[in-house]
């Protein structure tokens, strides 16, 4: 999908058949038609299109020809092979030429969605630094968003896993610690990338992107402290809930065993009075009701014993 959009004076955006000065050209796995088009076009490399579509590409920064080249990692949610949702990352290609700013993605992420449909203030497609730190902030803001998702998400398994005694629980666990994992790495890739910006003269800012991309490293750095935060914490309820089942599991088992003893009592007694021999008070017309009183008796105190015991 190719989709190019300039803003107007009346900061409007609007779509346009060609590529204009000024405009922003966004590509959503892009077919080899449209890739050579904007090759063509736009002056710029078919490899690093190429590279952005690639889902292990690693975020970088580099400089060729006057244009700039930026390949960070964004969040989006999915579900694994088992149906339990998990965040993961996929990179996104930024690309600063001298005359347009062009997006490389293989989905349609809200990130930029947010951008198409005007939900941000102060964005035009003419100020190219501006908008790409724009982007990198909404990312670092993305990261931030479902992390806190990822910790509402903990809490609630956490309060199922109280009377658990399932693996189903873990196994979200599981899938949210994998998560945190994906984030973790590609947020401090993109913290090499965000610093290189800062350092290094690659692209002209002013004191205003200069500021915002300030911003952009705090929200990443934040994202990166909650993220390790929230993988420790994982690691150590895991591990913690694991025996937590085991317990329950033990607890339930206990119960059952005492149930089988309490039970066992009057089965032995009943089995004892019919055999077909002869029994103490068989000819006393009170021998049944003799029978059930002793073996009521006998399991009401194997069952005091065992409540006293605190074995259920």
């Amino acid at each position: 999908m190719l989709e190019i959009f300039k803003s107007t004076e009346t900061k409007e955006l609007v779509v346009l058949n060609e590529i204009e000065k000024g405009c922003w050209v966004n590509m959503v796995m892009p077919s080899s038609q449209e890739i050579s088009r904007i090759t063509s076009e736009a002056g710029i490399a078919a490899d690093f299109i190429q590279d952005a579509l690639d889902d292990e590409e690693r975020p970088r920064i580099e400089k060729d020809d006057g244009n700039v080249y930026i390949i960070v990692d964004y969040p989006y949610f999915t579900y694994d092979e088992s149906g339990f949702p998990i965040y993961e990352t996929i990179p996104v290609g930024i690309v600063l030429t001298p005359e347009c700013i062009i997006t490389v993605s293989l989905k349609d992420t809200p990130i930029l969605g947010a951008f198409k449909n005007s939900k941000i203030k102060e964005f035009f497609t003419y100020k190219k630094t501006r908008f790409a730190l724009q982007i990198l902030f909404s990312i670092s803001s993305y990261y931030l968003r479902y992390l806190k998702q990822i910790n509402k998400k903990t809490n609630e398994i956490e309060r199922e896993l109280h009377q658990s005694m399932k693996n189903k629980e873990l196994y979200a666990f599981l899938a949210l610690e994998k998560s945190l994992v994906y984030f973790t790495t590609s947020l401090k890739s993109n913290k090499v990338v965000l610093e290189k910006i800062m350092r290094f003269n690659y692209i002209r800012m002013y004191e205003e992107d200069k500021d915002l991309l300030e911003d952009v490293i705090i929200e990443n750095t934040q994202a990166i402290d909650m993220s390790d935060t929230y993988s420790s914490i994982l690691s150590g309820m895991m591990d913690a809930f694991a025996s937590i089942i085991s317990n329950n599991l033990n607890i339930v088992m206990k119960f059952l065993t005492s149930i089988t003893i309490i039970l066992s009592f009057p089965t032995i007694v009943a089995s004892f009075y019919g055999m077909n021999v002869k029994l103490p008070f068989a000819d006393n017309p009170y021998a049944f009701f003799m029978t059930l009183i002793v073996a009521l008796f006998m399991a009401t105190m194997t069952a005091f014993i065992f409540w006293k015991k605190k074995y259920f």
